[in-house]
């Protein structure tokens, strides 16, 4: 059984991004671009395209082109976007890194990747440094985004983007097309090292053109870009979008929450994209109350599921629509999300196709199509492969052109999508199967819960069984019996969590997935 879009497909232009978002600025020139969250410095439209021009020229220059790639290593800032458009221009592409990353691990992206540049900030200078002096890495230059630099020995030489904005030499003529490949986002990983996603020029302006018909933003609106650019919710419903949309996307570095809300108050942003992380902070924490955010007209979550009380008690709070997406590094990465135009879609869903995809639920065990099974999702927005992991593409990318998403979900006769949970992560309890996304839901709705997270865990007897790891809300007061009790109350007697472990922070990626991993290496080593 495929289930299609509930909307028309649309036409999908044979063109480079870069091309697609800056061709027609208009009367959008002098129109505020990007705001700097925390110093309030602007950059116009203007202003950005002229940049991404000059970064683009300062790259041909270098005799860097299609078929090269550059690292982006950095934290949310006005200028990650001209680095990333001025390099796409040029015709290379960008392999966007995890602001969190050790030096072995940046080091990994960067020979796998085969950048020849790496683009940075001065904090982030010591761990860039050690991942350069390790073997096999190709980079020949480091560009930092901000002027500061140090005494210490570098392996390579060190320039101001600044400088290199200030070229003359001619933007090189390359005429992309949308097979050529844009961005090199590196999955997260949760099974063995992380995988670089091949992501076309095709891939990402298709997905700007479907997401924008599921959503009301309009160049009077304010975007929070706090989620970081550098994972694709960051960079395509944010960065790009923004552009697209000609909104102003204003910038956050990091999250912290009571600069959060004084950028969203000062700024008076209307939109926010967030993880569900950031929803309970919203929903439960009371210094919320001390900002004036009644500016927020909508909250979007991703990058993990949101429940929906949580997602209700952020409406009633901020007085404000809250709507649920679903995707992947990927799927580029929206392939399902809630029409802004249907606020009264049930809220534990993740809404409906986008058009231009069409998707199909196939049982794990049986191989049977049915309204219930894997997520297969076919598309214009599907990366072509995973870069040097001919095994893993084929794994992941069938011969017809469905990408196998590992969730398992339900469809309803209208077409509205729900997860259910994880194909390798459902928890087999006496052979009936417990999904840990539902227990974590449940576990939220505990006023005194700030985060939780589930996994599988071996009793004494070698049984698997439902093991909470649970932080507590400040001042909050609950035993491990409270929490199960909590639980036990409230679902099926299979589904019970039968292990309760009180931890400061739940492990996440940047995007707000649960890294399951790291929980599983913590209670392997306990």
């Amino acid at each position: 059984m495929t289930v299609r879009s509930p909307f028309a497909d649309i036409d999908i232009p044979d063109v480079g991004l870069p091309e697609f978002l800056f061709s027609d600025l208009g009367e959008h020139t002098d129109r505020v671009a990007l705001i700097d969250g925390p110093s309030g410095r602007t950059m116009t439209f203007g202003e950005l395209a002229t940049a991404v021009d000059r970064f683009a020229a300062a790259l041909g220059e270098r005799g860097l082109g299609r078929g090269d790639v550059i690292a982006l290593f950095a934290p949310n800032t006005p200028y990650y976007p001209v680095v990333f458009h001025g390099a796409l221009a040029a015709g290379v592409a960008v392999s966007t890194v995890n602001a969190l990353y050790t030096p072995d691990e940046l080091a990994f992206q960067l020979r796998d990747s085969g950048a020849k540049m790496l683009v940075t900030v001065s904090p982030f200078l010591d761990r860039a440094r050690a991942a350069l002096r390790e073997e096999g890495i190709g980079v020949t230059e480091v560009v930092l985004l901000d002027a500061a630099r140090d005494d210490a020995s570098t392996p390579l030489p060190e320039n101001a983007l600044a400088d290199l904005l200030t070229t003359t030499a001619e933007k090189p003529s390359v005429q992309l097309t949308g097979d050529d490949v844009a961005a090199l986002p590196y999955s997260s990983g949760t099974t063995g090292r992380a995988k670089g996603v091949v992501l076309t020029h095709r891939n990402l302006v298709a997905n700007l053109l479907q997401f924008a018909v599921m959503q009301k933003t309009t160049s009077e609106s304010k975007i929070l870009a706090v989620l970081p650019f550098f994972h694709i919710y960051g960079m395509t419903v944010m960065m790009n979008n923004g552009i697209y949309q000609r909104a102003a996307v204003v910038t956050m570095p990091k999250f912290d929450l009571a600069e959060f809300l004084r950028i969203v108050s000062e700024h008076r942003v209307d939109r926010i994209y967030i993880a569900p992380p950031i929803a309970v902070a919203l929903a439960k924490h009371p210094m919320v109350e001390q900002y004036d955010i009644d500016c927020v007209d909508v909250v979007f979550s991703g990058a993990a599921a949101l429940d929906a009380d949580l997602g209700h008690k952020v409406a009633k709070r901020l007085n404000c629509s809250v709507f649920q997406g679903y995707g992947m590094t990927e799927l580029s990465p929206v392939s399902h999300a809630m029409p802004e135009d249907r606020p009264d879609m049930d809220l534990s869903s993740i809404g409906v196709a986008l058009p231009n995809i069409e998707c199909k639920l196939v049982d794990p065990e049986t191989g049977e199509e049915g309204s219930r099974g894997e997520l297969w999702v076919k598309g214009p927005n599907v990366m072509r492969e995973y870069l040097n992991n001919a095994e893993a593409t084929a794994s992941t990318l069938d011969d017809e052109g469905y990408l196998h998403t590992g969730d398992v979900a339900t469809v309803t006769e209208e077409g509205v999508f729900y997860i259910v949970d994880r194909v390798k992560e459902l928890i087999k309890y006496k052979g009936y199967q417990v999904p840990p996304a539902e227990l974590e839901a449940l576990l939220l709705t505990n006023d005194g819960i700030a985060d939780a997270a589930v996994i599988g865990v071996k009793d004494d007897e070698g049984e698997e069984i439902p093991k909470a790891f649970v932080v507590l809300q400040q001042n909050a007061s609950l035993s491990a019996d409270d929490v199960m009790s909590f639980v036990a109350e409230r679902i099926a007697p299979h589904k019970k969590v039968r292990r309760v472990e009180f931890i400061d922070q739940i492990p996440k990626s940047g995007s707000g997935k649960i890294l399951r991993k790291d929980l599983r290496a913590r209670e392997a080593a306990s």
